[in-house]
């Protein structure tokens, strides 16, 4: 079992709060207090100083900070493996998932897992794609699923789906007829589209310059947040949209929504399962080999 005092400090440093780190932890704020002075007193070095309402690391806290997610990390490792030896799979797994895949793809694969493998914990993290890469990089969490790749050296890329992104409208629009358009016409429609650091709104950006066009050259009615806001937006409006073909199977289903063809354009992308380079997690390996059987099968 790691010193608990480093389980407490962990989370006043990734909240930079002790109220949050109590409640996280269940237990009170005087307690967190405790365990922090109690390191600051061991180590001879103050761990956060106060700027005004908030609290930050210190130097001492940082490098503090580095060696506690290591030592935390091996710990987990060696719970889970010595509880494999006596064929139980306990530990806790921190996950993050792109919105789309969060939506649309993971449910089921987290459902299958905790029936496997009940005894193991797990925690959802969802945001754009760049949020879940950067919380891979700060270790909030240990596996990611999203929807691109960056260039970023610090991450392991494994391809885990294909994914397709088609344009999008509603079963009222006046393109809701129509099979195919030329590329030339995108720019007679209004559009919604994604925040950027979205892994859709990068994959569609890159697409489209095959094309000789840019985002910047088609009238934006509005930026929205996530799918389901999109999908609820176009039932109300005669703007078009790109999404995800995972995302919009239910209205394709009941004929809400139409796929238009864009000639000369396919936008296709994988999934990737992320994690940290050179991290060796076997709760992640577990994870990651469940997810790619799941769709294997």
């Amino acid at each position: 079992m790691a010193d608990f005092r480093l389980t407490v400090f962990h989370s006043v440093a990734k909240r930079l709060s002790f109220s949050k780190a109590a409640e996280e932890l269940y237990i009170s704020q005087p307690a967190i207090t405790k365990h922090v002075r109690e390191l600051e007193q061991q180590y001879n070095n103050k761990l956060f100083e106060r700027k005004g309402n908030k609290i930050e690391l210190t130097q001492a806290g940082e490098t503090l900070l580095n060696h506690t997610e290591t030592i935390l990390n091996m710990y987990r490792s060696m719970d889970f493996d010595m509880n494999s030896l006596l064929q139980k799979h306990k530990g806790l797994l921190n996950l993050g998932a792109s919105t789309t895949i969060s939506q649309y793809i993971i449910a089921p694969i987290l459902a299958g897992f905790k029936k496997k493998f009940n005894e193991i914990e797990l925690k959802l993290l969802t945001g754009n794609t760049e949020q879940i890469e950067r919380a891979i990089i700060d270790k909030e969490i240990e596996l990611g699923i999203v929807e691109g790749r960056s260039k970023n050296q610090e991450i392991s890329y494994t391809d885990f789906i294909k994914d397709e992104i088609v344009l999008v409208c509603h079963k009222n629009h006046p393109l809701a007829k129509t099979s195919e358009i030329d590329p030339a016409a995108l720019p007679s429609y209004q559009f919604i589209i994604r925040e950027q650091g979205s892994g859709t709104r990068q994959v569609v950006d890159h697409s489209l310059k095959t094309i000789g066009l840019r985002t910047a050259d088609l009238p934006i009615e509005i930026q929205l947040g996530n799918t389901e806001s999109i999908k609820s937006y176009l039932k109300h409006s005669s703007a078009v949209a790109f999404l995800s073909i995972h995302s919009i199977s239910q209205e394709l289903l009941n004929g809400e929504l139409r796929i238009i063809e864009i000639k000369r354009l396919s936008i296709t992308r994988n999934f990737y399962l992320i994690h940290l380079q050179g991290i060796q997690n076997p709760i992640v390996n577990k994870m990651m080999r469940f997810a790619m059987l799941h769709y294997n099968l």
